[in-house]
C-alpha cells in the first residue's frame, strides 16, 4: 500500500492552463481540465456573448473559475485555446517532463501566476479580440451564419431602357430612375448603419473619444465598414451574371444596376474589392477586427478635421496588434497574409473617397428626394425636403 501512495505522490501534477485545475490532455491546442475544455467547446459552438460584471480583470483559478464567464472565456483565448487547433488527447511524457520541472505546489501559487499573467500586454491584447469579436456577432447582418441563411430574391425595379426613348425625354427618364435607385438602396443600407453606430461604441476606447470625433469616423467610415461586411454576400460573376450584392433582407442588386447607380468604373471596382478581399477566407472575429480597424485608421488620414487625432491612433495601434496577433495564432503565424490585408486599406479608403463624390450628385437633387430614410441623410450630410 506504502508503495501504491508512494508512486501516485510522485506522477507529475499537469496544470490547465486556463483554472489551474489538474489536466487531462491537450484540448484545443492546450493543456487543460475537462471543465474547461467543455466551457470552451459550448462558447464557441453556440458563440456565446458574454458580460464581465466587474472590470474584465477576475481572477479565474478553480476555486472560482464558474464565477464570470467572459473572463474565463478571455483566459482560454490568452493561453492559446483555439477551435482550428486539432491535437488532442494525454499529454505527452516530454511535456510532462518540462512542467514537472516548473511545478507549481499549491493553488495559491498558480492563483499568483494567474494574476501576474493577467497584466501582460498580450492578455489586454485578448481582451480587444474578445470584445470586437462579441460586437461583431451582435452588430453585423451578413456573420457567417446569417450570410448562410440568407434567402436571396432579387430587387424590383427596371433599369430604363434608353435606346427606346428620344434624346429629349431620356435624360429627365434617367435623372428621375438614378434618383429612385438611391433612395431604394439608402433604404436597404439603412439597417447596417443602426450596426456600424452600435459595433462602433464597442470598439475598445472609442467611447473615451470626442463626440465630433466619434460622428466624424462613423460618417467617414460607415461606407467602407459596409463593403467589408457585404462581401461575405457577394454572388460571384458566372456565365448569365457579372455578380450581385445581396442586402441583409436577401434582396440583390446586380452589377449591371450598380453601373447605372453610380458608373461602370465604380461599380467594377467594388467588385474587384469584394473579390480579392473574399480571397483572404478571414473568419468572423478578423473581419470584425478589420473593420475596427478600418473605421479608425481610414479617418486619420483625414487628420485635419479630427478634434484629438493621437487619442485615435492609440487605438488604432492596439487594433492592429490585436488583428496581427489573432491572424499569425490562427495561421501558423503567416505574416505575409497580415501584411497584405493592412494593404487593403488604402484601396478601400480610395473606394469610400468616390463613393462621397458620387454622394454630391444626389445632394443637388435634395429637394425631390421624398423616400430617402433620414439617418441615410444625416450619416451622409444630405439636406432634406423636411429640414430644408
Amino acid at each position: 500500500d506504502g508503495r501504491v501512495i508512494a508512486s501516485n505522490q510522485n506522477k507529475p501534477f499537469v496544470p490547465c492552463k486556463v483554472c489551474g485545475d489538474k489536466a487531462s490532455g491537450y484540448h484545443y491546442g492546450v493543456t487543460s481540465c475537462e471543465g474547461c475544455k467543455g466551457f470552451f467547446r459550448r462558447s464557441i459552438q453556440k458563440q456565446i456573448e458574454y458580460r464581465c460584471l466587474r472590470d474584465g480583470k477576475c481572477l479565474v483559478i478553480r476555486l472560482n473559475r464558474n464565477r464570470c464567464q467572459y473572463c474565463r472565456f478571455k483566459k482560454c483565448l490568452a493561453v492559446g485555446m483555439s477551435k482550428d487547433s486539432v491535437r488532442y488527447g494525454r499529454v505527452p511524457k516530454r511535456s510532462r517532463e518540462r512542467q514537472e520541472e516548473t511545478h507549481v505546489s499549491s493553488s495559491d501559487d498558480q492563483a499568483a501566476a494567474a494574476a501576474r499573467e493577467l497584466e501582460t500586454q498580450q492578455l489586454a491584447l485578448y481582451d480587444v479580440i474578445l470584445n470586437i469579436s462579441q460586437a461583431h456577432l451582435a452588430h453585423c447582418s451578413y456573420t457567417h451564419e446569417r450570410t448562410r441563411s440568407l434567402i436571396r430574391k432579387p430587387i424590383l425595379m427596371m433599369v430604363p431602357d434608353i435606346v427606346e426613348r428620344n434624346a429629349a425625354s431620356t435624360n429627365a427618364c434617367i435623372e428621375s430612375q438614378r434618383e429612385l435607385w438611391w433612395q431604394q438602396i439608402a433604404v436597404f443600407l439603412t439597417p447596417s448603419i443602426h450596426d456600424v453606430v452600435e459595433f462602433a461604441k464597442r470598439i475598445p476606447g472609442f467611447l473615451d473619444f470626442t463626440q465630433d470625433d466619434q460622428l466624424i469616423l462613423i460618417k467617414l467610415g460607415f461606407f467602407e465598414v459596409w463593403l467589408v461586411h457585404v462581401s461575405r454576400s457577394v454572388l460571384p460573376a458566372d456565365e448569365s451574371s457579372r455578380g450581385a450584392v445581396t442586402f441583409s433582407d436577401g434582396t440583390y442588386v446586380s452589377h449591371d444596376q450598380f453601373d447605372f447607380v453610380f458608373d461602370s468604373e465604380f461599380a467594377t471596382s467594388m467588385f474587384n474589392f469584394f473579390a480579392s478581399f473574399n480571397g483572404f477566407n478571414l473568419n468572423d472575429t478578423e473581419i470584425g477586427l478589420f473593420c475596427a480597424l478600418a473605421l479608425l485608421t481610414n479617418a486619420i488620414s483625414e487628420r485635419t478635421t479630427l478634434h484629438d487625432s493621437q487619442t485615435v491612433e492609440q487605438s488604432q495601434t492596439k487594433l492592429v496588434e490585436a488583428l496581427k496577433l489573432q491572424m499569425c495564432r490562427n495561421r501558423s503565424g503567416d505574416q505575409e497574409l497580415f501584411n497584405q490585408l493592412i494593404g487593403k486599406l488604402p484601396e478601400l479608403r480610395q473606394l469610400g473617397r468616390r463613393h462621397a463624390e458620387h454622394l454630391q450628385w444626389l445632394r443637388a437633387r435634395w429637394q425631390t428626394l421624398h423616400l430617402l430614410p433620414p439617418l441615410f441623410a444625416e450619416i451622409f450630410d444630405i439636406q432634406t425636403v423636411a429640414s430644408g
